[in-house]
């Protein structure tokens, strides 16, 4: 193990002052500065700062010619407040690093202490620090930056913590390892009027009545196979709150979901079409807009096999994994790398991620560092 005890009781102290200290998505300001901070000992040749936004990108050179592999994690939490109860939750009200990515930060802070103290022999290593994952923006962001040029990995790697595993287990497969997701707002406009006199108005509440069965019958779930569909109604208004007013206004917002990008237009179309026919309907206008775009994740198999490899040179056991529901804006990095992301267990008894009880357990830092390391030193020594 290349970890020092010192270092260990460092790298808890860094996840758990992240942890106290969540920022959202574009808003990571402080959270870049604390990495770029724990890094500086250790040394880095470069650090490239304000990447995609708040992002960082710490780089170890080699002395010879080689390939250039990637390690990302994300440095965003999440606008949920956080119940834990422990001694290092978030004193911020309203956020919370639920999701583990203060954990994924501290693995990587953690490969810092090993690259200091040994240079790659070749190629570089490039510490990824990104911005904006749980929005879908930031690995786009971050890969459209002139400044990633001058990083174009041929490998990326990261890794994502899974509650429901057995602690510390790994699982790993080649090909589709998350969906492709969006989220979909349609907007229907009428008319008001006094409560008293609705036929005065035009009332969106029949196509809001009638769009809600209809989107989510287009994706019903099911098996995670080539054709799986999933449309999840997150939220739906209408009007004021009010008494005296009848309704001119309604939203619906949908999450749209498929395994694989090239299935998503068509869902969209669907969609689309559906809230078209409501509105005409209901002499309605209507607006549709995206947002948290997210690309499906794709594990290359050269990718897992180098992972494969580390995993049995450190002797992890590890296993096969189906697609996951969720969505990993990291699946963009597999568009000019090969990439693989392999999952993490945080316990069979842990609180699901994005829950306000969540956190990323201690324990999972030297093992998840281990992975990362050794896949560095089989590629560039």
């Amino acid at each position: 193990m290349f970890l020092t005890n010192s270092d260990m009781v460092e790298l808890i102290e860094l996840r758990h002052a992240l942890h106290r200290a969540p920022e959202l998505s574009g808003e990571e300001r402080e959270t870049a500065q604390a990495i770029v901070g724990f890094l500086s000992p250790s040394a880095p040749d470069r650090v490239v700062t304000g990447i995609g936004g708040h992002g960082v990108a710490a780089i170890y050179e080699g002395s010879e010619p080689g390939p250039t592999v990637l390690v990302r994690a994300e440095l965003d939490a999440l606008p949920i407040e956080d119940l834990s109860g422990v001694a290092h939750a978030s004193q911020v009200p309203g956020k919370g690093h639920l999701c583990g990515h203060d954990g994924h930060m501290t693995i990587l802070a953690a490969l810092s202490r090993g690259l200091g103290r040994q240079r790659p022999q070749r190629g570089r290593a490039i510490l990824m620090f990104q911005p904006a994952e749980e929005t879908g923006a930031g690995a786009a962001a971050v890969i459209a930056d002139p400044k990633f040029e001058e990083i174009a990995p041929d490998f990326s790697f990261s890794l994502h913590n899974k509650p429901g595993m057995p602690l510390g287990a790994i699982r790993l497969s080649e090909g589709a390892a998350n969906c492709a997701s969006r989220g979909l707002k349609i907007v229907l406009s009428g008319r008001t009027s006094h409560a008293a006199t609705p036929e005065h108005a035009i009332s969106p509440m029949k196509a809001l009545a009638r769009l809600l069965p209809e989107l989510t019958a287009l994706g019903p779930g099911g098996a995670l196979d080539a054709n799986y569909r999933l449309v999840t109604v997150t939220h739906a208004s209408m009007g004021e709150q009010a008494f005296g007013i009848t309704p001119g206004r309604a939203e619906i917002w949908a999450t749209l979901r498929t395994l694989n990008d090239s299935l998503m237009g068509a869902l969209c179309s669907e969609a689309e079409a559906l809230a078209r026919e409501a509105a005409e309907a209901g002499g309605l206008s209507v607006t549709m807009d995206y947002f948290d775009v997210f690309h499906h994740c794709e594990n290359h198999p050269e990718a897992v096999a180098h992972l494969r490899r580390a995993l049995d040179d450190e002797g992890i056991a590890h296993g096969e994994t189906p697609p996951q529901r969720g969505s990993e804006d990291f699946g963009l990095f597999g568009r000019s790398s090969k990439s693989a992301m392999f999952l993490l267990g945080s316990g069979e008894d842990t609180p699901p991620l994005h829950n306000p009880d969540y956190d990323f357990p201690d324990a999972l830092i030297a093992p998840g560092a281990r992975v990362f390391m050794r896949t560095i030193r089989n590629l560039l020594g």
